[in-house]
């Protein structure tokens, strides 16, 4: 993965794909401080989370963007994550995701929401990258909290 962003940085300079390159520039920045950090090149996992993390901020920015009503910038953060979204794995389905929480909650005997950090991190290492952590958070308090 790591190999097919550099590669594709390098055709958005050549196509002169100004969105592209700038997203792939950062996409860069932040893993060679990443990888500077760790004292390796990233695997793909830690590219997914690097990935993940980009994407995550920039969902941020969206809400804030909107509250500011500056719809252009929306529109523009929104392209980002479009651009990030293709690095991506493809994401699991809501069925597919509540099967997996439904699976750990009933390997640990969950029953208090105090279980939840032994549910997550059976889940966690599965859907990492896959589906929307937060969601997914959401989806086992619920889920234990109905048992």
């Amino acid at each position: 993965m790591r190999e097919k962003i550099l590669k594709d940085l390098m055709t958005a300079m050549k196509e002169k794909e100004k969105e592209k390159l700038s997203v792939l520039r950062m996409v860069k920045g932040a893993m060679q401080l990443e990888e500077i950090s760790k004292k390796h090149a990233l695997n793909d996992e830690e590219m997914i989370t690097l990935l993940a993390k980009q994407i995550k901020t920039r969902k941020e920015s969206i809400a804030e963007f909107e509250k500011g009503n500056r719809q252009d910038l929306v529109e523009q953060t929104q392209a980002e994550i479009d651009i990030l979204n293709t690095y991506m794995p493809e994401q699991l389905g809501e069925e597919e995701v509540e099967k997996i929480v439904m699976d750990a909650i009933i390997e640990v005997d969950a029953k208090a929401p105090s279980d939840m950090g032994k549910v997550m991190g059976i889940i966690t290492p599965k859907l990492r990258g896959k589906a929307d952590m937060s969601t997914v958070s959401r989806m086992v308090k619920e889920k234990i909290a109905n048992r």
